[in-house]
């Protein structure tokens, strides 16, 4: 549908725009424009968005479309309401189960009419969230019909969403591989859609953050073609955290491979078993890098990536990646200290394990992602004599 494609650091980028700018055509009395995110199963589009929301400390409100059945679920249920007056005149609008206790305090019923309670999922609200409407091409007809009064008014009858709400879709694509309901013009021309991508290094970096074992983040970044529709990112993450226990892989290769083929299939398990036989998983950890005595960490990196004719250079590049989101994650949290400037000093100028490419992408990116902390990289003459050449 969309010929935007966005990484979910993109998308991310992308959403805290379409907030924005949201707010600001809502002080011109104007509805806040929705968005569709659309992609394959597995990506992370809805996890991406409510993350984003807590970052953003918005509320988060997610409906699974395909999994309401009745229509009052999303716009209200019928009732019946009364108006009930007073000796005084005093006028109220009340509920069945509240004509007793008004009938005690001296009201009386006079009129009677059809209205809706609110769902249960709006009650409650306050200013500023993110409503997704989850599945969105995969809910009954009906569903897909009655949103479309939310993207235009954000409301209906029974309930209107507070100021500062973004309403959020998620689809799977209309490319025959998944039960969908395609979306016709009318539809479509009710939101912007953007398509999510899968991008390594993003989820290494995600990885890295969540504290995924370090053998099966190299792998993933060494055979990033083995991410497909089936064997995606949420089922490759199952894997992982099946076989995360098992602190010798080489002792465990039967269950590993039995794991894997119930999870991600015969081909990427038999990659992974592969990659476990040729010692690969042994790769040093960005951490110990970091913070291993010099001559060690030097040792450990030949020994692995190589040099000169027997140079591995994926093997180079999944360690650069690693070394960046590990830095770059660190930095959150804590204060980089001069010892830590140093080792990347020696990374960059002492260690032939990394191309020069490799090495100003190590400091391009630590430096474009905390100016603050890794700014003085760009202060030592050896450093920016290969970052300007």
């Amino acid at each position: 549908m969309s010929q935007i494609k966005l990484n979910v650091e993109e998308l991310g980028d992308f959403v805290k725009h379409m907030i924005t700018n949201n707010q600001h055509i809502q002080k011109k009395g104007l509805t806040p424009v929705t968005i569709n995110v659309s992609g394959d199963a597995g990506l992370g589009k809805t996890s991406s968005i409510i993350q984003l929301g807590k970052e953003l400390g918005l509320q988060v409100e997610k409906l699974n479309l395909s999994q309401l059945e009745e229509l009052g679920d999303l716009i209200g249920f019928p009732v019946k309401e009364f108006k009930v007056k007073n000796s005084e005149g005093k006028v109220l609008w009340i509920t069945e189960q509240e004509i007793s206790l008004a009938s005690e305090k001296g009201y009386k019923v006079v009129d009677k009419r059809m209205s809706h309670a609110k769902p249960a999922w709006i009650q409650g609200k306050k200013d500023g969230g993110i409503l997704i409407l989850d599945d969105f091409t995969r809910a009954d007809h009906r569903f897909m019909q009655a949103v479309m009064e939310i993207f235009d008014r954000q409301e209906y009858v029974s309930w209107k969403l507070p100021k500062n709400w973004h309403v959020i879709l998620t689809t799977n694509p209309d490319n025959g591989d998944y039960n969908v309901t395609s979306l016709d013009v009318a539809q479509q021309t009710r939101f912007i859609s953007v398509d999510l991508k899968f991008d390594e290094k993003v989820w290494a970096k995600w990885a890295e953050s969540v504290g995924m074992d370090n053998r099966c983040i190299n792998f993933l970044l060494m055979h990033p073609e083995l991410v497909t529709q089936r064997v995606n990112p949420r089922s490759i993450t199952t894997f992982f955290n099946a076989i995360s226990s098992i602190e010798k892989f080489e002792e465990q290769l039967p269950m590993i491979q039995m794991v894997g083929e119930g999870s991600v299939g015969l081909d990427f398990s038999s990659m992974f078993t592969m990659f476990i036989n040729n010692k690969l998983d042994r790769i040093i950890s960005p951490e110990d890098i970091m913070t291993k005595d010099t001559k060690y960490v030097f040792s450990s990196l030949k020994s692995m990536i190589g040099e000169d004719d027997e140079f591995r250079a994926d093997i180079s590049s999944v360690v650069s990646t690693r070394v960046v989101n590990y830095l770059v994650n660190f930095a959150k949290t804590n204060p980089i200290s001069a010892q830590t400037l140093k080792r990347v000093e020696e990374l960059f100028i002492d260690c032939k394990s990394f191309t020069d490419d490799l090495k100003y992408f190590i400091v391009k990116e630590v430096v474009n992602a905390n100016k603050q902390k890794f700014g003085k990289l760009m202060m030592n003459p050896k450093i920016a004599n290969i970052i300007i050449k």
